[in-house]
C-alpha cells in the first residue's frame, strides 16, 4: 500500500502521522518513482518545528533525499526510463513509498553504490562537497575546524579532508563519538562536553588558530568558532543544530579580519551541471572506498518520529535511513 509521513502543523515529533497516498502521475518534466530508501536530516527538523518555513497550510511530506527506481517518466523527460535506479535531494516530499520528483533534480545510481548508500548521502554528502570545495575551498597543508565531526556530515567531511591533505580538527559529544570522528579522517577530536573547544584549538595550532570553521551547530559555538580562527580565516555557518546565533554581530568579524558565509546546498544543486559534477565526484568516491558512508541506523518509515527524536535529541551518528 501506497502511503506518506506527513507532519498536520508544526510542532513536536507527535505531529508525524501516516496517511494513506496514490502514486503519483508525473507531468511534464517530472519522474514518478518508488522508493527504496529514504534520509533522514537535520533541516527536516527544522522545516517539522516550523524553524524554517512551510510551503503548505497543512499535512505537509517532509523529507529532503532519497532514492528509488524510476516507474514513470512525464513528457519530455530524457535520459531516465523506466527501471533506472536514481537518487536526488529536494526540498520536502521524501517520506513516502512514491513520488514526483523534477526531472532536473535526479542523478543516476551506478551499480557500486546501494539505494542506502545513496540516500544516506545525496543532501549530507554533497553538503560536504560544497563546503570543502566552494564554500571555502580548503587546500592541502591546512588546518580547519568541524563541529559536529561524529555527525552524518562531519563523517564524510573528515574523510574527504583527509584524502585532500587537510589537518581535520572536529568537534563531538562523548568519547563514543569522538572515537567515531578518529576513524573517519580526523586528526584531532574534541569533546566539547568536557574540553573547552577554543581553548585546545590554540593549543593545537600554536595560537594561530585554524583557517576555516565550518559549523553546522549554531548557537552553541559560533562565538567560539569566531576565536578559532586564524586572521583572514573563514567561518562558514552552514545549520543551526542548537538554534540561531543570535548573539552573533558583523562587528565581531573585526577581531581577525574575518570571513563569513551562510551557504545552502539548493543554491548549488540549483545548477543542473554542479549536480551531475558533484554527485558523479561523490558516487566515484563511494565506489573506491575513499568516501565510507556510515549507515548507522536503519529504520521503518513508519518509524519517522522516534529516528526524528533520536536526531534532535543527538543521539545518532552517521547517516540514518528510512525504508518505506
Amino acid at each position: 500500500m501506497a502511503y506518506a509521513m506527513v507532519a498536520g502543523t508544526p510542532g513536536g515529533s507527535d505531529t508525524l502521522r501516516r496517511i494513506k497516498i496514490t502514486p503519483p502521475k508525473p507531468g511534464a518534466g517530472e519522474v514518478m518513482i518508488r522508493q527504496t530508501a529514504v534520509g533522514l536530516n537535520f533541516i527536516d527538523i527544522y522545516i517539522r518545528t516550523g524553524a524554517y518555513p512551510w510551503p503548505v497550510d497543512k499535512d505537509l511530506i517532509l523529507g529532503c533525499e532519497g532514492a528509488g527506481v524510476v516507474e514513470e517518466v512525464g513528457d519530455g523527460v530524457a535520459g531516465f526510463s523506466k527501471g533506472d535506479r536514481v537518487a536526488y535531494t529536494v526540498t520536502n516530499g521524501a517520506y513516502a513509498t512514491h513520488r514526483l520528483v523534477p526531472a532536473t533534480a535526479l542523478v543516476q545510481v551506478p551499480d557500486a553504490v546501494t539505494d542506502a548508500q545513496a540516500a544516506g548521502a545525496m543532501l549530507k554528502g554533497l553538503t560536504a562537497y560544497y563546503l570543502l570545495h566552494h564554500s571555502y575551498p580548503v587546500s592541502n597543508g591546512e588546518t580547519a575546524l568541524f563541529h559536529a565531526a561524529a555527525g552524518g556530515v562531519g563523517l564524510l567531511a573528515g574523510q574527504w579532508l583527509a584524502a585532500m591533505g587537510v589537518r581535520a580538527i572536529g568537534t563531538a559529544g562523548g568519547a563514543d563519538k569522538g572515537k567515531l570522528a578518529l576513524a573517519n579522517g580526523y586528526s584531532e577530536v574534541i569533546d566539547y562536553r568536557s574540553d573547552d573547544f577554543v581553548a585546545r584549538v590554540k593549543t593545537l595550532t600554536g595560537g594561530k588558530g585554524v583557517a576555516a570553521v565550518y559549523d553546522g551547530v549554531g548557537a552553541d559555538t559560533v562565538m567560539g568558532s569566531l576565536d578559532c580562527l586564524a586572521t583572514f580565516g573563514t567561518l562558514v555557518a552552514f545549520g543551526q543544530s542548537s538554534g540561531p546565533a543570535d548573539d552573533f554581530r558583523i562587528s565581531h568579524l573585526a577581531r581577525g579580519s574575518l570571513r563569513l558565509t551562510r551557504p545552502t546546498l539548493f543554491h548549488h544543486t540549483a545548477s543542473r551541471d554542479w549536480l551531475e559534477q558533484a554527485s558523479a565526484a561523490m558516487f566515484r568516491d563511494i565506489a573506491s572506498g575513499t568516501l565510507k558512508i556510515n549507515i548507522a541506523s536503519e529504520r521503518p518509515l513508519s518509524e519517522v518520529a522516534q529516528a526524528h527524536d533520536a536526531l534532535e535529541g543527538r543521539q545518532t551518528t552517521g547517516s540514518t535511513v528510512l525504508i518505506p
